[in-house]
């Protein structure tokens, strides 16, 4: 285990460094350059090679071709026309190109003659003061990557998963940056990863507080079964984690164990740990989802369980008004033939009777847990 975690250590440092923005780059975009590019930069034997600005896109391949390295363009919700210059600049499949312009794809893996298209959903815990019934708990957005021989072009949609940090952090890397495109690859998946096991545990949180709240003794005058609004918006936020997490499942699978030309095989070894890491957090999700309806179907019980309550309490009062509703209908018919009208105790003999009669009832009920 020790040589696995030195040669882990030699291979793929740790992306977790700070994430402070590195400054030994100017990654100021360029004018000329499409709206979309965020950064665009060659690199060669690990190390940046671009002096000032960014960058075009055309420039970056031009010096490819001629001085070797690879080329890391990334950009932000592009359009049909920004991002149309690019494929056909790198030869990208049409079908490739309009999943990445137009986002909302599931997570996938494919390939297109000689480029990978992987699609991974980013997903980011929404801080909240405390969790309601409306509260929005995650919130996804989507990573396209576009690996060849000698580029990898990303594409990002949605206001999170900058991979900016990310890119400064391997530039302080050479020996990873050295490994090429594969590289570049592998770092996304991880930090795209790591990012799914920070949620999974803010998610855990929220559930564990809302466990308390529907288990714990409601306060006086409280009410059981008022949990269920924030229960089902919860479920909601896991289901749309779990539509993110599942099917990226089959992707690191193939990148971890199927050889691949674009794939470094050094780099392959450690897809491995990103499809381990994914892999507990697909199960942490499927047992959040299961948790939930346990929780949702307590809840609901403890509801019906305070509506059978008040319906005891309904009948009993019921009950014991029934003696005094009787006993005054009976003396209440005005008959003519009725002793007990002209009894100068009658009176308050009917008010003790029922009095005796209704503490009885109202003993008895409370004995058995009625009232």
């Amino acid at each position: 285990m020790s040589m696995i975690r030195d040669l882990r250590a030699a291979v793929r440092p740790s992306l977790r460094k700070s994430s402070t923005p590195y400054s030994g780059y100017d990654t100021t975009r360029d004018p000329s350059a499409s709206s979309a590019v965020v950064d665009c930069a060659v690199y060669r034997d690990g190390r940046r090679v671009t002096e000032a600005a960014c960058l075009t896109p055309h420039e970056a391949m031009l010096r490819v071709r001629e001085e070797g390295g690879f080329a890391w363009i990334g950009l932000h919700e592009p359009t049909e026309e920004e991002f149309a210059g690019i494929a056909r600049e790198f030869g990208l499949h049409p079908l490739a190109v309009e999943d990445a312009v137009h986002a909302h794809q599931r997570p996938k893996l494919e390939r297109y003659d000689e480029t990978l298209f992987t699609v991974f959903k980013t997903i980011h815990y929404v801080e909240h003061a405390e969790l309601t019934a409306t509260s929005e708990v995650v919130e996804t957005g989507e990573v396209m990557c576009f690996t060849g021989r000698d580029f990898v072009i990303t594409v990002r949609h949605g206001g999170q998963g900058s991979l900016r940090g990310l890119r400064h952090r391997m530039q302080d890397d050479p020996e990873l940056l050295a490994k090429g495109p594969s590289a570049v690859l592998h770092a996304i998946a991880d930090h795209v990863v790591d990012g799914y096991i920070a949620v999974a545990g803010s998610v855990q949180d929220d559930i564990d507080e809302v466990e308390i709240d529907v288990f714990s003794t409601p306060a006086k005058g409280g009410r059981r079964g008022s949990d269920a609004g924030r229960i089902y918006q919860l479920k909601r936020e896991v289901l749309e984690f779990k539509r993110a997490v599942s099917p990226l499942l089959r992707p690191m699978q193939l990148l971890s164990e199927r050889p691949m030309r674009l794939i470094d095989p050094d780099i392959q070894k450690y897809f491995r740990d990103v499809a381990d890491h994914l892999a507990r957090v697909h199960e942490e999700v499927i047992g959040f989802d299961e948790l939930l309806n346990s929780i949702l179907q307590a809840n609901l019980a403890q509801a019906t369980v305070a509506q059978n309550e008040d319906m005891r309490k309904i009948t009993s009062w019921a009950a014991i008004i029934a003696v005094p509703t009787m006993i005054c209908g009976v003396y209440g018919m005005n008959f003519d033939h009725m002793p007990e009208l002209r009894w100068t105790y009658g009176y308050p003999m009917v008010l003790g009777v029922i009095a005796v009669v209704c503490f009885s009832i109202h003993r008895s009920l409370k004995r058995n847990g009625w009232l």
